[in-house]
C-alpha cells in the first residue's frame, strides 16, 4: 500500500522559505517519478513539479520555475520541495504525490499547511 507523509508546512513571512520532506513507503521509491500539488483555499488542485526516479529530470509549473526545487533522497524514500522566495499566493495545502501526477487519480498524502503572510 502506498503511504505518503508530508511534514515541514509553517507560517512564514513573504520571501522567506521553507522545506518540504515527504516521506514514502510501499512500493519501489527509486523507481518511480513523483510529484508535488498544491491546494489553496477555495481553489483547485495546481501541480507544482514533478522528478524521475533518478533524479536526473525535473519540471515545474511556470508559477514556482527559478523559486521551488523538487529532489529526491531515494536512500531514504524522502521526496523533497524546498520552497524559497514565498509569496502570499503560494499559501496552500501541499501534498505530494506518486507518480507523474497532477492530483487527480493518484495516491497523495494527508498534506502540509504552508502560510504565507506578513
Amino acid at each position: 500500500k502506498v503511504q505518503l507523509v508530508e511534514s515541514g508546512g509553517g507560517l512564514v513571512q513573504p520571501g522567506g522559505s521553507l522545506r518540504l520532506p515527504c516521506a514514502a513507503s510501499g512500493f519501489p521509491f527509486s523507481r518511480d517519478f513523483m510529484s508535488w500539488v498544491r491546494q489553496a483555499p477555495g481553489k483547485g488542485v495546481e501541480w507544482v513539479s514533478a522528478i524521475s526516479g533518478g533524479g536526473g529530470t525535473t519540471v515545474y509549473a511556470d508559477s514556482v520555475k527559478g523559486r521551488f526545487t523538487i529532489s529526491r533522497d531515494n536512500a531514504k524514500n524522502t521526496l523533497y520541495l524546498q520552497l524559497d522566495s514565498l509569496k502570499t499566493e503560494d499559501t496552500a495545502v501541499y501534498y505530494c504525490a506518486h507518480g507523474y501526477c497532477n492530483g487527480a487519480g493518484c495516491d497523495r498524502g494527508q498534506g502540509t499547511q504552508v502560510t504565507v503572510s506578513s
